[in-house]
């Protein structure tokens, strides 16, 4: 099955199981499901995550309750301005900087520009776990996304940065109907999953995959170096 169609055929399942929260459809989105706290409260007695002070997180709905847990643990979260529109393009979320009362609301989409910074990816710490949102994920650590890349881009940016590395560990929360044995076999700039998180299971990948060591250049169309500030300095960057 190709990633299109299988990205079709999980949200349909998703929608039609009852599986789904909002926002809806799920189409078109990382999607939210039913028991998303309980997957983040299971990522949370993990190892990785008890030994994580800096965790860059994606935007989406389904991975809210991973975002306030990791403030309201006292661990700083990253979160990459949409689209990497902006020269300084993660959020930066510092428990420390933020009142008790707000730590729920600082992680939303609609909120976080009240309460984060703006910082470049070459301003940022090493960061010690990486969750991303999934449309669909194997056993064997392969993702499937909502196919825009970004995800993906992040984590190659930051590789390049040296702000994350081949031993940092990166997590998805799912639901148990996203987890498929039918995903097609990565590309070359897909990021593998470490740990597949649902809210009935933990599923160490072992994963197989290799993992990007950067951004291909090659394969990035210009039109995406004209969109965003920040690949343009780092390609100018690299041709120096």
């Amino acid at each position: 099955m190709d990633k299109a169609t299988l990205r079709t055929t999980v949200w349909d399942d998703l929608e039609s199981s009852g599986a789904a929260r909002f926002p809806f459809p799920p189409h078109g989105r990382i999607p939210n499901f039913a028991d998303a706290s309980a997957a983040a409260e299971r990522l949370a007695a993990t190892p990785e995550w008890a030994a994580a002070d800096a965790v860059k997180a994606n935007p989406d709905a389904p991975q809210l309750p991973v975002r306030r847990r990791a403030l309201r643990e006292g661990k700083t979260v990253y979160m990459a301005v949409p689209r990497l529109r902006d020269e300084e393009c993660f959020y930066e979320l510092d428990p420390a900087r933020i009142d008790d009362e707000h730590l729920d609301s600082a992680p939303t989409v609609s909120h976080v520009e009240t309460y984060a910074d703006k910082v470049g990816p070459d301003a940022l710490p090493p960061i010690d776990l990486v969750v991303s949102g999934s449309v669909a994920v194997s056993e064997a650590g392969a993702r499937v996304g909502k196919g825009e890349g970004f995800s993906d881009l992040e984590y190659a940016v930051l590789r390049g940065l040296g702000a994350v590395s081949a031993e940092t560990t990166v997590a998805t929360t799912v639901h148990e109907r996203q987890v498929r044995g039918d995903l097609p076999e990565p590309d070359a700039h897909d990021v593998p999953m470490d740990l597949v998180v649902t809210p009935e299971r933990l599923v160490r990948t072992e994963t197989p995959y290799p993992r990007p060591e950067g951004i291909d250049w090659d394969a990035l169309p210009d039109e995406r170096l004209d969109e965003m500030p920040v690949l343009r300095r780092l390609h100018d960057e690299s041709d120096e």
